[in-house]
């Protein structure tokens, strides 16, 4: 094997491999930053040496055999040179648990290592953005520079965000497990939001120059599929994988052969992915079958697979989307629920009715800059033939947004508007 196709292959099982390693090292280690640096002294090494010794038959297990020899030697070396009684009976402790050999050949309780990494690295004593960071760096095995493309700020930035959420967890002591019944729901929901945060900036990216980011959708549906497969018994944690694989279902035709936006509308339903529905539609069932009170990821799912069974837009079952969107207004009392709410709203008795409740959340605070709120008061006002009216949400819109693509189509939709 060439060196270019070693190199490819060894980011190809670091991809896989790097959470498993990580959640590993950690559980013996007790600290996530001193863990990562560990997996990456055996990433290195094996850049070093599989291009000349080849690639071996159990790499996860090389990795992880070379990952606790460095910290090994790494111990050693602090426990020679430290003198004080009590850290030196911490490292001690640390050093027997890297040097048992049936550790270097397998990660005991692997899926459990990982179940933790996940609740520790989306802790709340984190921000949103540490949160989202430190999850894509050590679940998703993001580089620091791939973080801060996906989401349009510097490499600095994001690498402070990584090193400042590293030094919090460890300074405020966050255990290295699962939390306990009570606090579950809680700790839960805020690993289910930073994987939301993730796809939903590769559906719709806030800014920069590409409407959709398939890469980051892709990364948080691995990471919803690790998470179902460790917590099958939880109904959000299915609900949100459905929702996101109905929703990667429509990224193919959600862009035309430029990168333009294309809208649901006029989307070729035959460019769906149909195994993704498929799955999604399972999920879903799964979700279903586990509680009968649908939470706000399963309703999201739910308005999705509406989409997904319908053959055309006209066939799209509209008054269900309105009934569904009921149950989810109520569940979060979301402004932009309420707005989506007034689409299907407009879809299903027209836009007259859903242009009243779109004027009565235009003085919402929470949607003071939201570009989508002019967006959807252009389209309706469209449908009335208000197209002076139209053409100035639309301009509105359009100031307001930060993506250039779907700049350009609502700066298009404000130019179909003049009038002759």
């Amino acid at each position: 094997m060439t060196a270019p196709a070693t190199h490819r292959a060894i980011d190809a099982v670091w991809r896989i491999e790097s959470t498993r390693l990580i959640a590993g090292l950690t559980r013996i280690v007790r600290d996530v930053s001193v863990a990562e640096d560990l997996a990456q002294d055996a990433l290195v090494a094996a850049l070093e040496q599989w291009p000349e010794s080849g690639i071996p038959d159990n790499p996860a297990a090389w990795l992880m055999a070379t990952a606790k020899r460095r910290g090994i030697d790494a111990l050693r070396r602090r426990v020679t040179l430290e003198r004080k009684q009590e850290l030196i009976g911490r490292e001690l402790q640390i050093l027997q648990q890297l040097d048992q050999p049936d550790l270097a050949a397998q990660v005991d309780d692997v899926e459990d290592d990982v179940l933790r990494l996940v609740f520790m690295t989306c802790h709340p004593v984190l921000s949103r953005e540490a949160r989202v960071a430190l999850t894509l760096r050590l679940l998703g095995g993001l580089s620091t520079p791939e973080i801060a493309r996906a989401f349009l700020v510097s490499e600095g930035t994001v690498a402070q965000r990584i090193v400042r959420a590293k030094r919090t967890l460890a300074e405020a002591r966050v255990p290295f497990e699962v939390p306990g019944r009570d606090e579950l729901a809680d700790r839960l929901s805020a690993v289910l939001e930073v994987i939301y945060l993730v796809f939903n900036e590769g559906y719709a990216a806030t800014a920069g120059e590409h409407w959709i980011r398939p890469a980051l959708c892709e990364d948080a549906l691995r990471l919803g599929r690790i998470l179902a497969a460790l917590m099958p018994r939880e109904p959000e944690v299915h609900g949100l994988l459905a929702l996101m694989e109905l929703q990667a279902s429509r990224l193919r035709a959600r862009v035309g052969p430029y990168g333009e936006p294309v809208l649901l509308a006029d989307q070729d339903r035959s460019r769906w992915d149909r195994l993704l529905v498929q799955r999604g539609l399972a999920g879903l069932q799964r979700a279903v079958e586990l509680s009968r009170a649908l939470g706000p990821y399963s309703l999201q799912a739910a308005i999705a697979a509406c989409h997904a069974r319908a053959r055309t837009f006209e066939a799209t079952d509209w008054a269900r989307i309105v009934a569904l969107y009921d149950a989810l207004t109520a569940l979060t009392g979301s402004p932009v629920v309420e707005l989506n709410r007034a689409v299907a709203v407009a879809m299903a008795f027209g836009p007259d009715a859903g242009l009243e409740l779109v004027d009565a959340l235009t003085t919402e605070p929470a949607l003071r800059g939201y570009h989508l709120l002019p967006s959807v008061r252009g389209d309706l006002l469209v449908r009335l033939g208000r197209l002076g009216e139209a053409r100035e949400e639309f301009v509105r819109a359009a100031d307001l947004c930060d993506n250039d693509p779907e700049r350009e189509l609502l700066l298009s939709r404000a130019l179909a508007c003049r009038q002759p």
